[in-house]
């Protein structure tokens, strides 16, 4: 057998158990950063269109054909689906999804979920950017009875969901070992999230491009949380070993 050591090139190392190639993680790591690059332009892109003022028509159309679906059954799940994101439950539903987490031990969770909250923050900095007016009703435009208060853009709603309920998703999904359970809870989150947008436009509370908008700065900011959570795993990984 040839001694490598001996022309000078020493054998690469074994790659310690349970850890991925560093091929593969780049592999892995190189689409979420991409699509949070495409997501952020995205957002860029609409940010920029709402200030020139170049979307009003197209978002008054698209709200139009939207609440023209009339029907009790769907207001009332348009509502519902909006409850959570107002006070007081909006500031007691995710420190108590902390609070869980911490009792059960699970720090690191707690901590990102405490970090996918700050997509509130976040919301009310752009908020005081963009100065957006809310829809106003009128004979066609139907606006519900709400707490509100601020600019239109970006939805505090779309992008707290997106923060808040799509991590938590996310956790379940990483977590929960029994499949059903799982599917279950990914699957209502999951949802809940897709359907806050909907709820926003159709309650007359936000326009469609302010939605648009915050779904993508919103998934942005997941797959940017997602990194930071897996350096975190793996360093207390570490530490245990």
């Amino acid at each position: 057998m040839t001694d490598l050591s001996a022309r000078g090139t020493a054998p690469p190392e074994p790659t310690p158990p349970g850890t991925l190639p560093p091929p593969v993680v780049l592999r892995r790591t190189r689409g979420p950063q991409l699509a949070a690059l495409a997501g952020l332009a995205g957002f860029g892109g609409i940010f920029a269109l709402v200030k020139a003022r170049r979307s009003e028509a197209m978002d008054l159309a698209l709200t139009l054909r939207w609440q023209a679906f009339r029907h009790p059954r769907l207001a009332r799940i348009m509502t519902v689906i909006s409850w959570p994101g107002f006070p007081p439950q909006s500031r007691v539903i995710p420190p108590l999804l902390m609070s869980v987490m911490f009792l059960l031990r699970l720090r690191v969770e707690a901590f990102t979920q405490l970090l996918a909250w700050g997509t509130g923050g976040l919301s009310s900095v752009l908020k005081a950017i963009m100065r957006r007016p809310r829809p106003v009703g009128g004979r066609d435009l139907r606006v519900v009875a709400a707490p509100l208060g601020g600019s239109s853009f970006p939805s505090g709603h779309v992008i707290v969901y997106t923060g808040t309920y799509g991590w938590l998703a996310y956790l379940a999904y990483s977590l929960i070992r029994p499949r059903w359970p799982r599917r279950i809870i990914v699957a209502s989150l999951t949802g809940l999230v897709a359907a806050v947008g909907p709820s926003r436009i159709y309650q007359g509370h936000h326009w469609p491009t302010d939605v648009a908008a915050s779904y993508m700065l919103g998934i942005s900011y997941l797959l940017g949380l997602g990194a930071i959570y897996r350096r975190l795993k793996g360093r207390r990984v570490r530490e245990a070993a």
